[in-house]
């Protein structure tokens, strides 16, 4: 494969990495994934780097995280709990704009967890779709994250109230 050389390339290539470093539960290539302060340019000596650079994640259902301890913890967490999981991402969209790039999505997920009563197994695997927004900034290192934002999508009913026989 050869290297990307537009920054659409690029941007798709890195959000590429984060899922398939969800997907291997690699939480230091995902933490890797995410912007530092010293991506920013800021002195970590003068500024707590937990909340430097202000990153933000929001997962299906769950309150705005910011700051990269907060968000890294809430990875750390899905990660631990677990099993197995599978990004098939569709609808993918890519914007850039100067160093800040938006990448919206679909990501239709396959996961599993542990068996229950402790057996070697995986337990049932459960589908789910959601919508993504990624924001990336370019940095020295590549693009990098900045904002991420999932949403579930409510399944749709087939059949609509005029369907129903009378009464």
């Amino acid at each position: 494969m050869s290297a990307p050389h537009t920054d659409v390339e690029q941007v798709e290539q890195a959000n590429t990495a984060f899922y398939e470093a969800l997907e291997r539960g690699d939480f230091e290539e995902v933490s890797a994934l995410w912007l530092t302060p010293a991506d920013l340019g800021v002195d970590e000596t003068y500024h707590d780097p937990a909340d430097t650079g202000v990153i933000s994640c929001v997962h299906p259902g769950w309150p705005v995280l910011t700051g990269r301890g907060e968000v890294l913890r809430s990875y750390a967490l899905i990660m631990a709990n677990t099993d197995y999981i599978q990004f098939f991402l569709t609808d993918v969209h890519v914007s850039v704009t100067g160093d800040t790039a938006v990448v919206t999505c679909t990501e239709n997920i396959l996961s599993g967890g542990p068996a229950p009563e402790g057996g070697d197994e995986l337990g049932p695997l459960v589908g789910q779709l959601v919508v993504a927004t990624n924001v990336f900034r370019r940095t020295p290192e590549g693009w990098k994250l900045w904002s991420h934002h999932a949403s579930p999508v409510l399944a749709e009913n087939d059949e609509s109230e005029d369907d129903d026989p009378p009464s």
